[in-house]
């Protein structure tokens, strides 16, 4: 059964003028002409996400919304009524968030962290700030060194307290600015006792050497072959030029070192040719 909030593969059963109908096992579905792809025939396949239109139809999109049923997003509101707030999530129709489901005074044109939820009244998407009851570290989908997506949350006295795969909580050290309501890859650094957890942006270990290592050689090309950047550097001269940590330049620089890629020298690297 095909749910509201969600991406599906649907094959496309007829074309009218005012857009093509998907197959959703009754009567079809539609894709308005506007979002239908110059090339659509009969019988192609098209990803699409549904969700209600104006007129409380469900009906099926090709654009890309800015989180889907479940994900916590941060959004800005576009417009306040007594009822409540609509938030811009990427398409047509504006997110509403009930003023039953607000934790903060919403202003326009604000950001704030909300969760997209099916309303079990009405059947239609919506938001709502109170995000806290979704997450819980009392059973883990995670392990140490695995790859998250990491939302920022908030300041702690510690560091940053982010939300991790829109399911857990866990503790963010940074060595560069952030912002609340920022969203990244990351990895799990620790599990504390407790299920408390420690996380890293980036990728673990020397999965994201290569990655650097890459972009390290890019930038070396197009600054004529040299960059005044070494191990006496400070961290934030490194990520200012580089959006890396020390640490990763000093691993992605080793590595191309070791390749012969590479020279070090007391006042910087050098390609070589």
């Amino acid at each position: 059964m095909l749910q509201v909030g969600n991406y599906y593969t649907l094959k496309v059963i007829r074309a009218k003028p005012i857009g093509v109908f998907l197959d959703d096992g009754n009567s079809g579905l539609l894709l308005p002409a506007r979002f239908v792809p110059k090339t659509t025939k009969t019988g192609d396949e098209l990803k699409v996400f549904l969700y209600h239109d104006s007129d409380d139809r469900i009906i099926a999109t090709t654009q890309q919304p800015k989180g889907i049923l479940g994900d916590i997003v941060n959004l800005k509101v576009v417009n306040i009524t007594h009822q409540g707030a609509f938030l811009d999530w990427g398409l047509m129709k504006d997110l509403f968030v009930p003023k039953s489901q607000q934790v903060s005074f919403m202003r326009r044109g604000g950001f704030y962290i909300v969760k997209i939820y099916l309303d079990e009244q009405t059947g239609r998407l919506a938001a709502t700030e109170k995000i806290d009851q979704f997450l819980s570290n009392e059973v883990l989908t995670v392990k140490e060194k695995e790859e998250v997506t990491l939302l920022v949350l908030r300041r702690s006295d510690l560091g940053f307290v982010v939300i991790i795969n829109n399911k857990h909580t866990g503790l963010l050290d940074v060595y560069r600015p952030i912002e609340i309501g920022d969203q990244f890859p990351g990895h799990i650094k620790t599990i504390l006792p407790g299920n408390k957890i420690d996380v890293v942006a980036g990728k673990p270990g020397y999965a994201r050497v290569g990655d650097e290592s890459d972009k390290i050689l890019m930038m070396l090309e197009e600054n004529g072959g040299f960059l005044p950047y070494h191990d006496k550097s400070s961290p934030q001269e490194i990520y200012s030029f580089f959006s890396m940590s020390k640490k990763t330049f000093k691993m992605a620089t080793g590595a191309l070192y070791k390749q012969r890629k590479i020279e070090l020298t007391s006042s910087g690297i050098k390609l070589i040719e």
